[in-house]
């Protein structure tokens, strides 16, 4: 396994010193290698190793010392793509050809659906029905059913919306939805 060197600097001598001998002045037997780059990466200000390697090769950290989770930008263009196939109340006017942008119109229908409930099949269509406007009902909940958002019971009677987070562009376009439709509430008052 290559490893990959990290240059390591103190800014002040006397005080790593001071700090390494502190340090090992508190244990009983001598520091294991691991223990060791802990205890040197004290020194210099940082909380442990991993906060001081991940500091070391630019990766952002939480308060821990860990590194922090990455932040997925949204993408805009497909945001704004995709709600080009709703109208000004947020209905889906047209199923969209590429699945990248079927995958976000899902979300939006998943929204609809009432959190922790069953409901029946005729309940379903009757909610779709009110959320698109090419009469596919069908279409909508095999979509809903394959991509995971929607469970139904094996003889298909129940259905019960899966409860998960958004991906960011779908939260994107909900929240840009939902603005539109707004504005527009507030507009026609």
């Amino acid at each position: 396994m290559t490893r990959t060197p990290i240059e390591f600097v103190a800014g002040d001598i006397s005080a790593l010193a001071k700090s390494l001998r502190a340090q090992l002045l508190e244990r009983t037997s001598p520091p294991g290698h691991v223990e060791l780059l802990n205890i040197l990466a004290r020194a210099t200000g940082h909380r442990n190793y991993q906060h001081f390697r991940a500091r070391a090769v630019g990766t952002a950290v939480d308060d821990r010392g860990l590194p922090a989770p990455q932040v997925d930008a949204v993408d805009l263009k497909r945001v704004q793509r995709a709600a080009r196939h709703f109208d000004d109340h947020g209905r889906l006017l047209r199923w969209p050809a590429r699945h990248s942008l079927q995958q976000l119109s899902l979300w939006v229908l998943w929204a609809g659906f009432p959190p922790r409930s069953n409901l029946a099949e005729a309940e379903v269509k009757t909610l779709l029905n009110r959320q698109h406007a090419f009469a596919d009902d069908a279409l909508l909940r095999r979509a809903l059913c394959d991509h995971g958002l929607v469970s139904r019971t094996a003889d298909g009677r129940a259905y019960r919306r899966v409860e998960r987070r958004p991906p960011v562009d779908a939260a994107a376009l909900l929240r840009h939805l939902k603005a539109g439709a707004s504005g527009r509430l507030e507009a026609a008052t």
